[in-house]
């Protein structure tokens, strides 16, 4: 058992046994050591999550534009968000911030031999702002990305310093077209130019990470054999601690295990249901992956709350889509794929087809803006003390083109995001200001960012 009695606990606090690793969550008991000191500062660094919606949005075309289908009319508050994409966030605009006509110019083609691969180098630009480098092999190069740079920054004293997700496959090996390697596609987080991290895509992989058990795969499996819960190996230890706990820690260790419990048994009767021999209609997944995409995003909004609870890791990049992706979207009552889907023609019809599937993009968040919401930290909710940063770096998809691209800022970045506002960029704006001003938000102290030329103002 690895946690101290006394007047206090430590924040890096762990219930251990052979079974299974848990990390707590922030209890009254550690309330003086919850806080980093920086020098005499007292420090309570945000949480990050970036997440990539491929293939930019229906209201990144002129139509598109002119109809609202992404950002709203009015800049500044009075905005009104029913005709766009973003009308799922209407209950929580006080925590959204809306940038609108930032160009993306690191994706765009820079010689005649990379125009057509827009869409192999698209992601490998989001986070960097940087320009993919043309290559089918080993020496491949782009930029660090911003999750990455505030990994470094504030990362390092959390058992994972960041964690990288996705939702569709992306283990493609060598190069996928146009002369561009797969990794291009297939990360949106690189922790220097060279260096792509992988992402997973099975929440029963993301899960082991943070609260699993064994040092291997093959003792991890055979734990799952036994139909017991990680939970089910540190009774002893949790019945300790509650012996030592007041009642509204108590209580709120109680509801934290049993989040944990709930999202292991979902990842159970996820695997069970796709290993039952039943049909699937993704029977390349692993089966701990969800058929269904709304069951899918929502887990793992799951797991990324509880990791932010329990402190686990403070930087997640999460990636949405895979580019090219023929994946059809029921619930949102469009029917087309989603590639075709986006290559709309310019037709009216086919561009609010386009925008309808945004839209349910879109709606997945506030599940997740709701999970952070109801995590209380002393006199704050997670969700005031994280930043969510939502966007594509393509913009009219039919076009392939990379102007007006979609971006919006969610959560109160513990006070640097006041939320509630559509701020509309001048024209040519790079992307890259916007990030380099979030960096300096999150207390990263850089001069510049992919191909920033200044600072990006958040106030009307």
């Amino acid at each position: 058992m690895d946690f101290i009695f006394g007047k206090h606990l430590s924040r890096r606090t762990f219930l251990r046994s052979a079974g299974a690793t848990v990390a707590l969550p922030l209890l009254d008991a550690m309330v003086p050591t919850r806080l980093m000191a920086r020098g005499s500062e007292v420090v309570d660094p945000t949480r990050l999550v970036c997440i990539e919606m491929v293939h930019g949005a229906a209201g990144s075309n002129e139509l598109g534009s002119n109809l609202n289908l992404w950002s709203p009319a009015d800049v500044g508050r009075g905005f009104d968000l029913s005709p766009s994409s973003l009308r799922p966030l209407e209950s929580w605009r006080d925590h959204l911030t809306i940038v609108s006509n930032t160009d993306v110019r690191m994706a765009e083609a820079f010689s005649p031999r990379e125009i057509g691969g827009d869409h192999f180098r698209s992601s490998a630009v989001f986070l960097t702002q940087a320009h993919p480098k043309q290559t089918e092999g080993s020496d491949i190069h782009v930029g660090e990305s911003l999750d990455q740079m505030y990994a470094k920054r504030f990362g390092q004293d959390t058992p994972i310093p960041s964690m990288q997700l996705c939702i569709e496959n992306v283990d493609q090996a060598g190069g996928c077209a146009y002369g561009y390697a797969c990794v291009y596609t297939d990360t949106i987080s690189w922790a220097s130019p060279t260096q792509p991290l992988p992402m997973i895509r099975d929440p029963r992989v993301a899960f082991d990470q943070m609260f699993g058990s064994g040092g291997t795969p093959e003792q991890r499996a055979r734990r799952r054999r036994t139909d017991r819960s990680i939970l089910d190996w540190i009774v002893g230890e949790v019945a300790d601690l509650k012996r030592e706990l007041g009642a509204p820690d108590r209580a709120r260790l109680e509801r934290y295990l049993d989040n944990i419990r709930e999202i292991e048994r979902r990842i159970q009767r996820i695997e069970a249901h796709n290993l039952s021999g039943e049909l699937r209609d993704m029977p390349e997944a692993p089966a701990g992956v969800p058929d269904s995409f709304r069951e899918h995003v929502e887990l793992m909004f799951d797991l990324q709350a509880l990791a932010f609870a329990a402190d686990i890791t403070r930087v997640f990049s999460f990636k949405l889509g895979r580019d090219g992706s023929a994946r059809v979207y029921p619930e949102s009552g469009v029917d087309l794929p989603f590639h075709p889907a986006s290559h709309h023609g310019g037709r009216e019809e086919s561009v609010k087809d386009f925008a309808t599937i945004n839209e349910y993009h879109v709606s997945m968040l506030p599940y997740f803006l709701k999970k952070l919401d109801e995590i209380q930290e002393g006199e704050a909710s997670m969700l005031d003390k994280t930043m969510i940063i939502y966007g594509s770096p393509m913009g009219d998809s039919n076009l392939h083109n990379h102007k007006r691209c979609p971006l919006v800022i969610l959560g109160g970045a513990n006070g640097s995001m006041e939320g509630g506002i559509h701020l509309k960029a001048d024209d040519g704006t790079p992307m890259a200001n916007v990030m380099l001003t979030l960096l300096h938000k999150l207390d990263v102290e850089v001069d510049s960012f992919g191909d920033s030329n200044g600072d990006f103002s958040f106030t009307v």
